[in-house]
């Protein structure tokens, strides 16, 4: 009985010594890790701080064709959205002195040879923007019969600030990029003698080969660099701000499992990188360019398989 006691007491001790886990109580978990994606900063990229402006298609002159006598118009060679070339007959027009007589004139005198028909010609090569009578309207000399599109005088308008408008002056080479992703050539051609007093803006005419097909209205845009920076850069995407935007960091990676918070100040950035004026970072240190937002100083991280 004794030995039966004993053996019941060395396996209740025994069972009481492996489960050392109180009820209720968990097993401490292992800290998260967050997975993120790195980089290296580079110190031979060229930063070009740009200007985009944008750029309006336009004719400076638009020229008019004007009855050369009082009468009927006749005839109508030309729709609105013609393209014409300059000298080429337009409209006829018949006097109402001849519309009168009618032939009576020729029937007395052949030799006078009397029609009293003119014709009015195109004053410029272009489009016809503006018909203003149709065949059959009386219409008094001088007055406007069609309206025409000088196509010489055609380019893009930009607005230009005038704190910009010495450095737009000094690009060898500019181009307009149109809405649907083309680009076309273009120079400067004129710029105006006046600033707008309330804008202080400055335009500028661009003249760009070619363009016959683009419609007047069109809207396209112009970009030339301001600054050139160079030294060294990061991702756009591994900088994090404050709510105001007054102060800016990044994630360095330490080693393969720590971020720190390192400040920096921005220079020159573009749509993909931005310029490190100052901060503890080198081309050898790993920042953090996905999974950096809300990350505390010396967060334990993962880092993502490429």
């Amino acid at each position: 009985m004794k030995q039966l006691f004993y053996l019941i007491s060395v396996s209740i001790l025994t069972f009481s010594c492996k489960n050392t886990t109180a009820p209720g109580e968990t097993k401490p978990a292992a800290n998260p890790k967050t997975e993120v994606a790195v980089a290296y900063p580079s110190d031979t990229i060229q930063l070009h701080n740009e200007v985009t402006l944008n750029a309006a298609a336009t004719y400076l002159l638009k020229s008019d064709a004007k009855a050369n006598s009082t009468g009927y118009i006749t005839s109508m060679n030309v729709r609105p959205g013609d393209r014409i070339s300059r000298g080429s007959v337009l409209f006829g027009l018949q006097t109402k002195e001849a519309r009168a007589l009618g032939n009576t004139i020729n029937t007395l005198d052949k030799s006078f040879r009397f029609n009293g028909t003119t014709t009015v010609v195109s004053p410029a090569t272009g489009y016809v923007v503006m018909l203003n009578h149709q065949i059959g309207d009386y219409v008094q000399d001088g007055e406007i019969l069609a309206t025409v599109t000088d196509a010489s005088s055609f380019g893009f308008v930009v607005d230009v600030p005038y704190e910009y408008l010495q450095l737009i002056k000094n690009q060898n080479s500019l181009s307009v990029k149109l809405p649907d992703g083309n680009s076309l050539p273009a120079k400067i051609a004129k710029v105006m003698p006046s600033v707008d007093p309330v804008s202080q803006t400055v335009k500028v005419l661009l003249h760009v080969p070619g363009s016959s097909r683009i419609p007047e209205n069109l809207i396209g845009t112009v970009t030339f660099s301001k600054t050139t920076a160079y030294g060294l850069s990061v991702p756009k995407m591994a900088i994090l701000s404050d709510e105001t935007q007054s102060s800016f960091w990044v994630m360095k990676m330490t080693n393969d499992t720590t971020a720190v918070k390192i400040p920096v100040v921005k220079g020159a950035e573009t749509d993909k990188y931005i310029q490190i004026k100052s901060g503890n970072l080198t081309a050898k240190d790993r920042v953090i360019i996905s999974g950096n937002f809300g990350l505390s100083d010396t967060a334990t991280v993962k880092i993502k398989n490429p």
